[in-house]
């Protein structure tokens, strides 16, 4: 019998009647389905303002912990190999300490001269000049230009290069020329040494 009453209400019921106020005169029906609907507004409103935050909050999280587990992995790499890279650096400091004693300083230069004019006498050459040119700064090291003029046989031209190219300093030889004055003449060398020293942090 309730239920037949119900059905009945529901067909007399009139949604263009609907009155907020007199919601306590509805049909159980309808106050059920709006009940209904306002706890799903209410569940969807949650989700969307605490339970959507609380995924990106999980997101950050995971992505978060994905990072601090590479940067793990990487650091437990480093300390593993640790002693490794110190006998790498020491070993490093070495061979840098052994170029660099290679290197002339600035009261070594003369001395560099020096030794430029004795292999050129010990070839057999006759010395024109040896002109230090202005030097030229990179960003780690001063460049030392040397212009270098000989003369002599073609063999004791040879024999000057190999002694100026295995001198203990740093000293690269470029752009030669070689000409002959007359047949009968002596050869002629003119060719640019260079020479480097380490650049100072006053520098």
């Amino acid at each position: 019998m309730a239920f037949s009453d119900t059905l009945e209400q529901l067909k007399n019921f009139d949604v263009n009647d609907i009155d907020v106020d007199r919601m306590g005169v509805w049909p159980l029906p309808g106050k059920i389905f709006v009940c209904a609907l306002l706890v799903i507004l209410v569940l969807v409103g949650t989700y969307y303002v605490k339970v959507k935050e609380l995924n990106q909050q999980l997101e950050r999280a995971v992505a978060e912990e994905s990072s601090l587990r590479q940067t793990f992995e990487t650091k437990s790499f480093q300390a593993a190999n640790l002693e490794e890279y110190r006998a790498q650096m020491v070993e490093m400091e070495k061979s840098f300490g052994a170029l660099l004693s290679r290197l002339p300083s600035d009261t070594e230069v003369p001395g560099l001269l020096e030794d430029i004019d004795a292999r050129g006498s010990e070839s057999g050459l006759e010395i024109n000049s040896i002109v230090l040119e202005p030097e030229q700064e990179a960003e780690f090291y001063v460049e030392l230009p040397i212009s270098i003029d000989v003369e002599g046989g073609y063999h004791d031209m040879g024999t000057f290069v190999s002694g100026v190219a295995g001198m203990p300093r740093i000293v690269t030889l470029h752009d030669f020329t070689i000409t002959r004055s007359d047949d009968s003449g002596p050869l002629n060398m003119q060719i640019d040494a260079k020479t480097y020293r380490y650049k100072s942090q006053d520098e």
